[in-house]
This record gives structure tokens, C-alpha cells and sequence, in this order.
């Protein structure tokens, strides 16, 4: 079965850990040995990767140099995505018999120039701020910024995907064998000109509502949305919470979930479930369960 599979920041970076490169390439290292057990179980992989730690660690160093030196958003997760790609390729060909065909893509996303997320940013980049520091931040950078938790965080415009613009590509690599990473931080955001042609946009796009649509495009039999949480919870962090096994994508209440944490995931899910099949949402180490259904939550269209 081709598969989608979604990598979500947290399963790459996690809360709290330093913002290293060791430490990214070990979580890498683990990501990959799941990923390996999907192919190994005979599952064709596209790969996806989420990136608002990086990404956000990124811009505080180029913010730190010379004024001319701040690249936009835009470019900042080109380099996010390449850096990224890189991480979980090298891991993969370290697991993959000798042979096995891999391959990192750095993939565009085009948006509206006038989606109203770009006069109301959400999502959230970087690392965790204590409130008076973040404050600071927003002074003299020019930053938006929300609470996160009882923490505070740089927030971006997050413009809905309208086009992946190398699915065809994607597809093609896909279709000759190619285990493919894409899409990283939902792909590059960049908008058409009315007269023709494209330019990059400020802005982050949602990486789990750009691999829906990737995952539609290409027909893929499920989408798998990875986290560092083992299933969707109702009342999530409550004493009385309780894991979901299922959710029927035609019921769901979006607000019942997290902002910004497993409502996207949850969306995403629905999203890809309504147009083309079944989405499961579930902790990295648990990859192999999910597909069966004997872990995390499946996600399918019920009539």
C-alpha cells in the first residue's frame, strides 16, 4: 500500500530538548528504524516532516547577524526542509538494503496572497519563551507572538495549501520505486502572479493540511499522521481523558481538540478520509500498529 507519512516537529524535536544537531540526527536516527518497518512490511512510503522548531531556530540565527543578512520565511524553510531531508534520507539508506531507491525533494506549496491567514498568524515556530523574554522578542524583532502551554512562542501565517507544485514529480518518483521526503514544513509558500509566474510568501504552512492534499493527489490508501502521542484523546492532559480508537471523519468537532496541537492532525485526517480513504493518527514507535488498527486512532469515512 502506498502510504503517506506525515512526521510531526515534536517526533523530530522534542519539547524542551536543545536545539542541536546531534540531538535532531538522533531523533532522526528513531524515526527512521519505524519508517524502515513500514517499507520492511512492504508499504511504499512518501514522506513528509514538520519543521516549526527548526524553521524558527533559523531565523533567530540570521536575525543575530547582519541586518542584511535576514532571509524571509520562504527561503528560511527551503533551508529547513533541505536540512531536514537530508537527516532522514542518510538515516534511511543507513537501514535500507543496499539498492533501495531514496530521495529528498524540496517541494513548493502554493497559497493565496490574500488569505486571511496572513492577517491573523497562528502557527507557532521556534522555541518555547518565558512570557517577558518573548515580549522582548516581539519589541525589537517585530514578532507576533501567543501563549504556548504556560510558555510563549513566535507565531506565523499559516495559509491554507491550495497546489502541491511537484506532486507530478512526486508521483513519478513514487511510481518508479522511490522512497520519496517531500513537502518538509508543508512545502515552500509561494503564490502566483496575475500575470504569470511565482514569488516565495512570508509565511509556515501547516504540514498536515498540505500532506492531505499531497496524499489526495496521489492516491495513497492512507494518510499516517505521526506524533509523540501515542492516540487522539478526548479531554487530552484532564484525569478523566480517554483514548479515541476511532473517528468518523463525517462527525468530527475540531474544536473539541487542541489548537495548534492535534486539531490540525485531526482536520488533516478528515480532510483525506472524506476524499479518499482511511487516515490513522498515533506515536512514531507505534507505526507498524497503527496500520492494523491495533494502536493509535484510525480515522475513516463512515456512511
Amino acid at each position: 500500500m502506498r502510504i503517506l507519512v506525515a512526521l510531526g516537529g515534536n517526533a523530530l524535536l522534542k519539547r524542551g530538548e536543545p536545539m542541536t544537531a546531534a540531538t535532531q540526527r538522533a531523533n532522526v536516527d528513531t524515526a527512521a528504524v519505524a519508517l524502515a518497518a513500514l517499507i520492511a512490511a512492504g508499504h511504499q512510503l512518501v514522506i513528509t516532516h514538520g519543521n516549526g522548531p527548526q524553521i524558527g531556530l533559523i531565523a533567530l540565527q540570521a536575525a543575530s547577524g547582519p541586518a542584511d543578512g535576514v532571509y524571509p520565511l520562504d527561503i528560511l524553510g527551503a533551508e529547513s526542509e533541505g536540512m531536514i531531508g537530508y537527516l532522514i534520507e542518510l538515516a534511511l539508506r543507513n537501514l535500507l538494503p543496499p539498492g533501495a531507491l531514496v530521495a529528498c525533494l524540496l517541494t513548493q506549496t502554493r497559497v493565496s496572497a490574500t488569505d486571511p491567514a496572513f492577517q491573523h498568524p497562528t502557527k507557532p515556530i521556534g522555541p518555547v519563551y518565558e512570557e517577558a523574554e518573548a515580549k522582548g522578542f516581539a519589541k525589537s524583532l517585530g514578532w507576533s507572538i501567543a501563549p504556548d502551554g504556560p510558555k510563549w512562542r513566535r507565531v506565523v501565517a499559516s495559509p491554507e495549501p491550495l497546489e502541491i507544485l511537484e506532486a507530478p514529480v512526486i508521483a513519478m518518483l513514487a511510481d518508479g520505486g522511490v522512497t520519496v521526503i517531500c513537502a518538509g514544513g508543508g512545502g515552500i509558500p509561494v503564490v502566483a502572479h496575475a500575470k504569470g509566474g511565482l514569488a516565495g510568501i512570508e509565511a509556515v504552512i501547516d504540514k498536515d493540511r498540505a500532506s492531505a492534499l499531497l496524499a489526495i493527489s496521489l492516491k495513497a490508501g492512507m494518510l499516517l499522521l505521526l506524533t509523540d502521542v501515542d492516540a487522539v484523546y478526548s479531554d487530552f492532559g484532564k484525569p478523566d481523558a480517554k483514548r479515541i480508537p476511532h473517528l468518523n471523519a463525517g462527525k468530527i468537532d475540531p474544536q473539541a481538540f487542541a489548537a495548534g496541537s492535534m486539531r490540525p492532525k485531526v482536520e488533516a485526517a478528515a480532510i483525506f478520509a472524506k476524499a479518499s480513504g482511511t487516515s490513522a493518527i498515533g506515536r512514531l514507535q507505534d507505526a507498524v500498529a497503527i496500520i492494523t488498527g491495533a494502536a493509535g486512532t484510525t480515522v475513516s469515512r463512515v456512511s
